[in-house]
């Protein structure tokens, strides 16, 4: 039974993100998982077993259902993409708050919205790219902000790839055009603009240029692509993005005075991750070192992984708002940056690779 400090979540769909984040909202202090609906009761009973849910969690045939229960404070959002504008907008005129999967829409257009939905509303929404709320990503940011170990920004590059099998190739709902539609610039991608926005301080780049070489299936989904993001100041970014090759997700950035790298950005190794800095570095005299030699930084054994800690601050606004607090207007801000870059890319890539303004 839920606590008066619990937020009683709703699940609405069982992808299979949502085995990971139901689990991540059973941990989570602050937060229950409360209902969770499908589009037959059967898989909503079966997900709620397979996840043991327990026996009082409310189970709906449909997202409906869900959307009108009055104890339910907010919503998880696992849907594909294609689906969030009819589904978010429900949810908050039904005033529920919403964590919603991303890519947060198949267009900015669309999440603008869905924006506007949740602010005549007055509900939270906040997308679920986990690895912003890992203690590692705090950590990182300082090393960025310190003007005498790292200097000004130069040079960001992120990528994430992951080698999918055939099935999954041709039949995941991340290579269907009307589902995720946006395939692996929406997935992976969403990671990379995000890594790239955050080392940045979330300043946009003036312009995007998509590099040839894309890769798209039959139905004209991206399955790999890349890109470079030119900053006002002449920063510049590249991101690499794929279905097609293996297991990677590297963040790079290069300052004027230090550097730092992370080989597990999206999803940390073990629990025990690390990231690398190096501060005023130079060869030594017969040029077979680097003096001094980059530092690495672990972190250390956390109480609480990184999908968790998302939950609990997602729940901790909701308890503001409760309290009548206004809704925190930096997670939407931020969100919309990266589906603006994201759709730059697809734009310069259905223009034959030319450069897209921001």
């Amino acid at each position: 039974m839920a606590t008066e400090t619990e937020i009683r979540f709703g699940i609405l769909g069982c992808a299979d993100i949502a085995n990971k984040v139901s689990g991540a909202i059973k941990l989570a202090q602050n937060a229950t998982v409360y209902a969770v609906g499908s589009r037959s009761l059967e898989k909503a009973k079966a997900f709620s077993a397979a996840n043991s849910l327990g026996p009082n969690v409310k189970t709906y045939g449909s997202y409906e259902e869900v959307l009108d229960d009055p104890d339910v404070d907010a919503v998880y959002i696992p849907l594909p993409c294609g689906l969030h504008l009819r589904w978010a907008v429900l949810a908050a005129q039904k005033k529920k708050h919403i964590l919603l999967e991303k890519p947060v829409s198949l267009n900015v257009a669309e999440f603008d919205a869905i924006v506007d939905a949740c602010e005549s509303n007055g509900v939270q929404i906040m997308d679920g790219t986990m690895w912003m709320h890992h203690p590692r990503t705090a950590a990182m940011r300082e090393f960025l902000s310190d003007a005498h170990r790292f200097g000004d920004l130069k040079l960001i590059h992120t990528c994430f790839s992951l080698a999918c099998g055939e099935d999954f190739l041709k039949n995941n709902i991340r290579v269907k055009p009307g589902l995720d539609g946006l395939g692996a610039l929406g997935d992976a991608g969403w990671y990379c603009i995000r890594g790239i926005l955050w080392a940045a301080n979330y300043e946009l780049p003036k312009t995007v240029i998509a590099s040839e070489g894309a890769v798209l299936n039959e139905d004209g989904v991206i399955l790999s692509c890349s890109a470079s993001l030119h900053f006002q100041d002449g920063k510049i970014a590249t991101f690499y993005c794929s279905f097609l090759s293996y297991l990677a997700m590297k963040i790079t950035a290069i300052g004027t005075k230090g550097t730092l790298d992370a080989n597990d950005f999206v999803v940390p190794f073990g629990d025990k991750p690390h990231f690398t800095t190096a501060t005023k570095c130079w060869f030594n005299d017969v040029h077979t070192a680097w003096e001094p030699k980059p530092i690495q930084h672990p972190i250390g054994s956390d109480d609480l992984p990184q999908e968790a800690r998302m939950v609990t601050e997602f729940s901790r606004l909701v308890r503001e708002i409760k309290k009548g607090s206004k809704p925190e207007k930096k997670w939407p801000m931020i969100s919309r940056k990266t589906q603006l870059v994201i759709d730059a890319v697809k734009a310069s890539i259905e223009n034959g690779f030319q450069p897209v303004e921001l």
